[in-house]
């Protein structure tokens, strides 16, 4: 799999060069490469207690993206799922550690635990003051006596970076963080294992598959599931964490573990406040990227019962980006719309021919979402079928608030659906085809010609003509032929629609940035649609 890397022997040198040099000189990099990589506060002065974490790369924005004020004062980091070496540890105590002593976070992995352990070891015989916090918040394996620690130290880095930051001293931050590790726990879930940089994906999960309670260095889970739904993988998360609630209000870290998309992200989140345990999860953190696995498409959900205190320090103030901040959670607030235009309203009336004909039309829009979606993915961003789909479906739904007996009112009606529920430039052109067209019927002009009128003011609008391969090719020899009859109009759409396939420059819409070579031989989507609406209706 192609990567944005260099050498992969220089991939971590490369990234934190990067992330110092990015920091605007809030950071600095231990002169140690390549063996010793140790990112530290540049404005650090030792008055303080240091706080340090770190471990195995592959995680970022963890461990160096924390560092800076009211988080970590240094990261050491390793290899790609590598603990770093105790000399590499020790030389980012050495370097950050004065007389209030330093505090290291560790999650719960045999070789983070052992070069850390062996490293502050080391240092108090050498007089510095070190404590050691392990944090171990994966609930994942039940009775696990070394459970590994993951996304949930990330509450234990904020919490004793803001006791520290605040002036107190090694004992207290060291409290504080060790509540934190005690309290939080967390679960991971993946539709995907991860890509090594310069290798490739282990392809252990089958299509539909999703694991739960894998690590995040690209460990199997505890569990392999079928994937259906968002909401039904939470609830199988959710599930493994309900017997560890027992306070009554949770902050909620929704973590992504660095192949997942925000869209995504965000629907997680709605999940998870109307899930069973929505209303006890009274602030969140995220949805973000914040303790990844490189690529994996996957999230991780931490829990932690803070105290007033607790919230007071999730929330001290942090320069640093990669933290997101804490907010409150509570259900959407929602604003009133707009007042209607006067004369806006208008009343339903029924008229069985319409209603059919509109309903057969919006069935074979919905029909065709796939095979439009596939269409347009050749030319422009694969939507088109499913912003067809939505605007048919809004009509379907609305199909009792219709005046059908009356073209002209229907006909604006339409327009203002379309105008609603359709996004992109498709959902505005059709909106202008159909309120001119109902501008042009109430000037007492046949429906074909009100039509007409219609695709005259959308092609002056959108700019496109007949040969420009777009809907309009299909539109326009239909409505010329529409006076013959509705199978004469079908079969110019469609010799409209097919004549698309060989135009290899489109002069409107996003098929106009695509090459020659991946237009030739596709039909326009719109065009596609335009012919088998004429055709569904040809057919009645």
């Amino acid at each position: 799999m192609a990567q944005f890397i260099n050498a992969k022997t220089d991939i971590i040198q490369d990234a934190i060069n990067g992330l110092v040099a990015a920091s605007g000189g809030r950071l600095a990099r231990l002169d140690g490469y390549p063996f010793t990589r140790v990112v530290v506060r540049s404005d650090w002065d030792k008055e303080k207690v240091a706080i340090i974490s770190g471990g195995g790369s592959g995680h970022e924005p963890a461990h160096a993206g924390y560092v800076g004020e009211g988080m970590l004062t240094a990261a050491i980091c390793g290899d790609v799922f590598a603990s770093p070496s105790v000399d590499a540890v020790l030389a980012g105590i050495r370097a950050v550690t004065g007389a209030a002593g330093c505090l290291l976070i560790v999650k719960n992995y045999t070789g983070d635990r052992l070069n850390f352990g062996l490293a502050a070891a080391r240092a108090r015989e050498s007089g510095l003051k070190v404590n050691m916090v392990i944090v171990g918040d994966d609930i994942a394996i039940p009775d696990l006596k070394q459970p590994r620690g993951v996304a949930g130290t990330l509450f234990v880095h904020k919490i004793a970076g803001a006791t520290a930051e605040s002036g107190r001293d090694l004992d207290v931050v060291t409290a504080a963080a060790q509540r934190a590790a005690d309290q939080v726990f967390s679960i991971g879930m993946s539709l995907s294992t991860c890509t090594m940089p310069g290798g490739a994906r282990e392809d252990r999960l089958a299509e539909g598959e999703i694991e739960l309670g894998l690590g995040i260095h690209g460990e199997p889970g505890a569990e392999t599931l079928p994937f259906e739904t968002a909401s039904k993988a939470l609830s199988s998360a959710i599930e493994r964490l309900t017997p560890h609630l027992e306070a009554p209000h949770y902050v909620a870290m929704l973590n992504n573990l660095g192949g997942t998309t925000a869209l995504e992200m965000s629907i997680l989140v709605e999940t998870l406040r109307t899930s069973r345990i929505g209303d006890r999860v009274s602030h969140i953190i995220g949805p973000a990227a914040m303790m990844t696995a490189l690529d994996m498409h996957g999230f991780s959900i931490s829990l932690y019962p803070a105290d007033r205190e607790d919230l007071e320090r999730l929330s001290a103030p942090t320069r640093i980006s990669a933290w997101p901040g804490l907010n409150s959670f509570s259900a959407p607030g929602v604003v009133a719309m707009p007042a209607a235009e006067v004369g806006e309203h208008v009343s339903p009336s029924l008229d069985s021919r319409t209603e059919a004909l509109l309903k057969s039309c919006c069935t074979a829009l919905i029909e065709a979402e796939p095979d439009l979606n596939a269409l347009d993915a050749k030319s422009g961003d694969g939507d088109t079928g499913s912003t067809l789909a939505t605007a048919a479906r809004a009509i379907l739904d609305g199909m009792d608030r219709l005046p059908l007996n009356d073209s002209t009112l229907l006909l604006r009606a339409l327009g203002r659906i379309l105008s609603e529920t359709m996004g992109g430039s498709s959902g505005v052109l059709l909106a202008v085809f159909f309120s001119a067209a109902a501008e042009a019927s109430a000037k007492q002009k046949d429906l074909i010609a009100a039509l007409s009128d219609g695709l005259s003011r959308m092609e002056d609008v959108g700019g496109a003509k007949p040969g420009d391969r777009t809907m309009i090719d299909a539109l326009a020899p239909a409505l010329e032929a529409l006076g013959n009859g509705f199978a004469a109009a079908a079969s110019a759409a469609r010799e409209g629609a097919n004549a698309t396939a060989a135009m290899t420059k489109a002069n409107a819409g996003r098929a106009s940035y695509v090459s020659a070579t991946k237009l030739d031989g596709h039909t326009d989507p719109g065009a596609e649609a335009v012919a088998r609406l004429f055709e569904r209706i040809a057919a009645q």
